[in-house]
Protein backbone atom coordinates (compact mmCIF):
# COMPACT_ATOMS: atom_id res chain seq x y z
CA UNK A 1 0.00 0.00 0.00
CA UNK A 2 1.29 3.29 -0.87
CA UNK A 3 1.51 5.67 2.47
CA UNK A 4 0.99 9.26 1.83
CA UNK A 5 1.17 11.83 4.49
CA UNK A 6 -0.31 15.34 4.75
CA UNK A 7 1.06 17.76 5.61
CA UNK A 8 -0.08 21.40 6.73
CA UNK A 9 2.29 23.88 8.24
CA UNK A 10 -0.02 26.58 10.36
CA UNK A 11 2.09 29.49 12.05
CA UNK A 12 0.23 31.09 15.02
CA UNK A 13 1.35 35.12 13.58
CA UNK A 14 0.14 35.98 10.65
CA UNK A 15 1.56 39.10 8.73
CA UNK A 16 -1.50 40.41 6.73
CA UNK A 17 -4.48 38.49 8.53
CA UNK A 18 -4.02 38.65 11.91
CA UNK A 19 -5.22 35.70 13.33
CA UNK A 20 -6.32 34.28 10.40
CA UNK A 21 -5.41 30.40 11.14
CA UNK A 22 -7.76 29.88 13.93
CA UNK A 23 -10.12 32.83 12.73
CA UNK A 24 -14.04 31.83 11.96
CA UNK A 25 -14.68 31.11 8.50
CA UNK A 26 -18.31 30.18 7.66
CA UNK A 27 -18.45 28.93 11.17
CA UNK A 28 -15.71 27.27 12.16
CA UNK A 29 -11.79 28.02 12.27
CA UNK A 30 -9.93 28.37 9.32
CA UNK A 31 -7.55 25.54 9.86
CA UNK A 32 -11.13 23.23 10.68
CA UNK A 33 -11.84 23.03 6.60
CA UNK A 34 -8.67 21.60 5.47
CA UNK A 35 -8.60 19.11 8.08
CA UNK A 36 -11.82 18.09 7.36
CA UNK A 37 -11.17 17.62 3.75
CA UNK A 38 -8.05 15.90 4.31
CA UNK A 39 -10.02 13.37 6.34
CA UNK A 40 -12.77 12.46 3.48
CA UNK A 41 -9.19 11.90 1.31
CA UNK A 42 -9.34 7.77 1.53
CA UNK A 43 -5.55 7.74 -0.12
CA UNK A 44 -4.08 9.99 2.72
CA UNK A 45 -2.95 7.59 5.74
CA UNK A 46 -1.83 10.25 8.34
CA UNK A 47 -2.19 13.69 8.57
CA UNK A 48 0.55 15.65 10.26
CA UNK A 49 -0.13 19.53 11.54
CA UNK A 50 3.41 21.44 12.08
CA UNK A 51 2.22 24.82 14.13
CA UNK A 52 4.08 26.68 16.83
CA UNK A 53 -0.08 28.07 17.96
CA UNK A 54 -1.76 27.16 21.04
CA UNK A 55 -4.99 27.75 19.67
CA UNK A 56 -4.40 25.12 16.96
CA UNK A 57 -3.16 22.35 19.08
CA UNK A 58 -5.65 22.73 21.54
CA UNK A 59 -8.98 22.69 18.52
CA UNK A 60 -6.99 19.84 17.06
CA UNK A 61 -6.29 17.75 20.06
CA UNK A 62 -10.38 17.99 21.25
CA UNK A 63 -11.41 18.17 17.69
CA UNK A 64 -9.37 15.88 15.47
CA UNK A 65 -7.39 13.76 17.69
CA UNK A 66 -6.00 11.40 14.98
CA UNK A 67 -4.31 14.50 13.26
CA UNK A 68 -0.42 14.31 14.42
CA UNK A 69 0.58 17.43 15.59
CA UNK A 70 4.22 18.86 15.48
CA UNK A 71 4.80 21.84 17.77
CA UNK A 72 7.00 23.81 15.28
CA UNK A 73 10.79 24.32 16.87
CA UNK A 74 11.95 27.79 17.74
CA UNK A 75 14.05 27.95 15.12
CA UNK A 76 11.70 27.60 12.55
CA UNK A 77 8.94 30.02 13.84
CA UNK A 78 10.74 33.46 11.57
CA UNK A 79 8.69 34.87 8.98
CA UNK A 80 11.88 34.86 6.45
CA UNK A 81 12.21 30.81 7.12
CA UNK A 82 11.92 29.30 4.10
CA UNK A 83 8.83 26.47 3.26
CA UNK A 84 11.56 23.99 2.46
CA UNK A 85 13.36 24.13 5.94
CA UNK A 86 9.82 23.69 7.47
CA UNK A 87 9.02 20.71 5.38
CA UNK A 88 12.56 19.03 5.99
CA UNK A 89 11.92 19.42 9.75
CA UNK A 90 8.49 17.53 9.16
CA UNK A 91 9.62 15.05 6.65
CA UNK A 92 11.67 13.44 8.65
CA UNK A 93 9.48 12.73 11.67
CA UNK A 94 7.12 10.07 9.96
CA UNK A 95 8.51 7.71 7.63
CA UNK A 96 5.66 7.81 4.52
CA UNK A 97 6.09 7.06 0.62
CA UNK A 98 5.13 10.57 -0.51
CA UNK A 99 4.01 13.89 1.19
CA UNK A 100 1.12 16.03 0.13
CA UNK A 101 1.44 19.20 1.04
CA UNK A 102 -1.91 21.79 1.49
CA UNK A 103 -1.88 24.73 3.61
CA UNK A 104 -5.35 25.75 5.96
CA UNK A 105 -5.86 28.81 3.79
CA UNK A 106 -7.55 26.92 0.64
CA UNK A 107 -10.85 26.22 2.65
CA UNK A 108 -12.51 25.72 -0.72
CA UNK A 109 -10.05 22.84 -1.79
CA UNK A 110 -12.58 19.71 -1.97
CA UNK A 111 -11.55 16.29 -1.22
CA UNK A 112 -12.34 14.79 -4.55
CA UNK A 113 -10.38 17.46 -6.46
CA UNK A 114 -7.18 16.10 -4.03
CA UNK A 115 -8.07 12.20 -4.53
CA UNK A 116 -8.20 12.90 -8.48
CA UNK A 117 -4.71 14.93 -8.25
CA UNK A 118 -3.91 11.68 -6.18
CA UNK A 119 -4.32 8.82 -8.68
CA UNK A 120 -3.56 11.02 -11.71
CA UNK A 121 -0.04 11.01 -10.36
CA UNK A 122 0.20 7.48 -8.83
CA UNK A 123 -1.08 6.52 -12.38
CA UNK A 124 1.49 8.11 -14.06
CA UNK A 125 4.62 7.58 -11.82
CA UNK A 126 7.49 7.17 -12.67
CA UNK A 127 6.89 9.32 -15.22
CA UNK A 128 6.66 11.87 -13.09
CA UNK A 129 8.17 12.32 -9.78
CA UNK A 130 6.56 15.11 -8.10
CA UNK A 131 3.38 16.85 -8.72
CA UNK A 132 1.35 21.06 -8.03
CA UNK A 133 -1.49 22.21 -8.42
CA UNK A 134 -2.36 25.15 -11.16
CA UNK A 135 -5.11 27.31 -12.52
CA UNK A 136 -5.56 27.86 -15.65
CA UNK A 137 -5.31 31.27 -17.21
CA UNK A 138 -6.44 33.13 -20.10
CA UNK A 139 -6.01 36.71 -20.38
CA UNK A 140 -3.63 38.76 -22.09
CA UNK A 141 -0.51 39.25 -19.45
CA UNK A 142 2.47 41.78 -19.47
CA UNK A 143 5.39 42.36 -17.65
CA UNK A 144 6.77 45.33 -15.99
CA UNK A 145 8.21 46.50 -18.84
CA UNK A 146 4.81 46.80 -21.02
CA UNK A 147 6.06 43.79 -22.74
CA UNK A 148 3.73 41.01 -23.94
CA UNK A 149 3.91 37.69 -22.20
CA UNK A 150 1.56 35.43 -24.04
CA UNK A 151 0.18 37.18 -26.81
CA UNK A 152 0.23 39.57 -29.49
CA UNK A 153 -0.99 42.87 -29.42
CA UNK A 154 -1.20 43.05 -33.00
CA UNK A 155 -3.45 40.11 -33.20
CA UNK A 156 -6.54 40.17 -31.04
CA UNK A 157 -7.61 36.87 -30.39
CA UNK A 158 -10.12 36.82 -27.96
CA UNK A 159 -8.97 35.93 -24.75
CA UNK A 160 -10.60 32.19 -24.70
CA UNK A 161 -8.55 31.56 -27.96
CA UNK A 162 -5.38 32.69 -26.32
CA UNK A 163 -3.08 30.25 -25.23
CA UNK A 164 -3.03 29.16 -21.77
CA UNK A 165 -0.47 29.75 -18.89
CA UNK A 166 -0.35 28.23 -15.85
CA UNK A 167 -0.32 29.52 -12.16
CA UNK A 168 1.52 27.84 -9.68
CA UNK A 169 -1.65 27.99 -7.07
CA UNK A 170 0.20 26.78 -4.08
CA UNK A 171 -3.32 24.11 -3.17
CA UNK A 172 -0.85 21.12 -2.85
CA UNK A 173 2.12 19.54 -3.48
CA UNK A 174 2.69 16.08 -4.00
CA UNK A 175 6.33 14.65 -3.81
CA UNK A 176 9.03 12.21 -1.77
CA UNK A 177 11.52 13.39 0.69
CA UNK A 178 13.87 12.14 -1.26
CA UNK A 179 13.95 14.37 -3.79
CA UNK A 180 12.81 17.05 -1.23
CA UNK A 181 16.66 16.57 0.35
CA UNK A 182 18.07 16.12 -3.16
CA UNK A 183 16.90 19.24 -4.81
CA UNK A 184 15.60 21.61 -1.24
CA UNK A 185 12.20 21.13 -3.51
CA UNK A 186 9.43 20.36 -3.21
CA UNK A 187 9.20 19.99 -6.95
CA UNK A 188 11.16 17.11 -8.74
CA UNK A 189 13.15 17.24 -12.13
CA UNK A 190 9.80 15.94 -13.33
CA UNK A 191 6.93 17.85 -12.00
CA UNK A 192 3.37 16.90 -13.09
CA UNK A 193 0.90 19.97 -13.31
CA UNK A 194 -2.65 19.34 -12.31
CA UNK A 195 -5.24 21.76 -13.20
CA UNK A 196 -7.90 22.43 -10.41
CA UNK A 197 -10.77 25.49 -10.58
CA UNK A 198 -10.41 29.21 -10.15
CA UNK A 199 -13.11 28.70 -7.28
CA UNK A 200 -10.80 25.71 -5.55
CA UNK A 201 -7.68 27.81 -5.37
CA UNK A 202 -9.09 30.70 -3.31
CA UNK A 203 -6.29 31.22 -1.26
CA UNK A 204 -6.39 33.73 1.66
CA UNK A 205 -3.64 36.25 1.59
CA UNK A 206 -5.05 39.29 2.84
CA UNK A 207 -8.21 40.57 4.00
CA UNK A 208 -10.42 40.76 0.92
CA UNK A 209 -9.30 37.14 0.06
CA UNK A 210 -11.08 35.94 3.39
CA UNK A 211 -14.20 37.46 3.31
CA UNK A 212 -14.93 36.80 -0.64
CA UNK A 213 -14.06 32.94 0.75
CA UNK A 214 -16.50 33.41 3.95
CA UNK A 215 -19.37 34.84 0.96
CA UNK A 216 -18.56 32.01 -1.28
CA UNK A 217 -19.06 29.56 1.49
CA UNK A 218 -21.35 31.11 3.44
CA UNK A 219 -23.50 30.93 -0.31
CA UNK A 220 -22.15 27.45 -1.17
CA UNK A 221 -23.76 26.07 2.38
Amino acid sequence: MTTITALVPMRHHSQRVPGKNYRLLAGKPLYQHIIETLQAVPEITTILVDTDSDPIMTGLRTNFPQVKIIERPEHLRADAIPMNEILTYDTAQVESDYFLQTHSTNPLLKAETITRGIQTFLNQAPIFDSMFSVTRLQTRLWDELTRAINHNPVILLQTQDLPPVFEENSCFYLFTRANLLARRNRLGERPLMFEISRQEAVDIDEEFDFQLANMMMTVTN
